[in-house]
């Protein structure tokens, strides 16, 4: 009689089976498998009308990586630092969440939590790939995105073939440089709006007085960004040891 987990092959003879009507211990029999085992299967995953394999494969997935979590969690030690793992792994999930509130998609927040909280400053792909816990195709997709939005550097270590990615104290000031120039853009459209629609119509009054809201927030944000990077450039934090962190090449 075989043993272990369902494979997703039992799982759609199980869908099957129940489509034909056969009675779970039939089911059991033409699986080789216990009456007991089947019976569970079908009823933790919506029922003899409900059963999806594919859905009852995922969720027995995500049973098992949730248990392998728990127990790496379970014998992480405090860290060189002397932070308690537990209490990281929970700021780096709330870190994230921030980042999705913001509109960001969920892997590429995912990789900007996890490079945030890095203290090397910089990673590479296989290292985000193993924290996270996803295929290289996810940080690679996350990676492309990031670096559109100008959030991420790429830079080769020294001596090396690998690509690391990481931040410099340049990121969120081009990040909220980009977005006052996209936030001027929309006030500038809007302005062309006036004379299509009008100028004085209800509709051309709307476009102008936005278009006016914008040019001010835009402004604003450049001014305060720049007197923002002043005053951190000329007080920048350092790490304990008195060295700032790592800085990664533009080129």
């Amino acid at each position: 009689m075989p043993g272990g987990r369902l494979t997703q092959q039992e799982r759609q003879q199980i869908a099957t089976g129940l489509a034909d009507g056969l009675a779970y211990a039939e089911i059991a029999r033409r699986l080789d498998r216990p009456t007991s085992t089947i019976t569970r299967e079908v009823m933790r995953n919506g029922g003899p009308a409900g059963y999806r394999p594919e859905l009852a494969q995922r969720a027995t997935e995500q049973r098992a990586h949730r248990r392998r979590r728990s127990a790496r969690q379970a014998k992480a030690a405090p860290d060189a630092y002397g932070r308690d793992p537990e209490a990281v792994r929970e700021y780096e999930e709330t870190l994230t969440t921030v980042f999705i509130a913001s509109g960001t998609p969920r892997m590429m927040a995912r990789v900007m939590a996890c490079l945030t909280l890095s203290d090397s400053g910089s990673l590479t792909a296989a290292e985000l790939a193993e924290r996270l816990e996803v295929s290289p195709a996810s940080v690679s997709k996350a990676i492309a995105f990031l670096e559109s939005q100008d959030l991420v550097r790429r830079f080769r270590e020294e001596g090396g073939r690998r690509e690391r990615y990481g931040f410099d104290e340049d990121i969120w000031y081009q990040s909220m440089v980009a977005s006052a120039r996209s936030t001027a853009q929309v006030a500038e459209t809007s302005r062309q709006g006036v004379a299509v629609l009008g100028r004085g119509t209800p509709a051309a009054v709307r476009l102008e007085n936005a278009a006016r809201f914008l040019d001010f927030v835009a402004e604003t944000m450049l001014r305060a960004s720049e007197q923002a990077r002043e005053v951190l450039h000329a007080n920048p934090a350092t790490a304990p040891d008195g060295a700032a962190g790592p800085r990664p090449d533009r080129g």
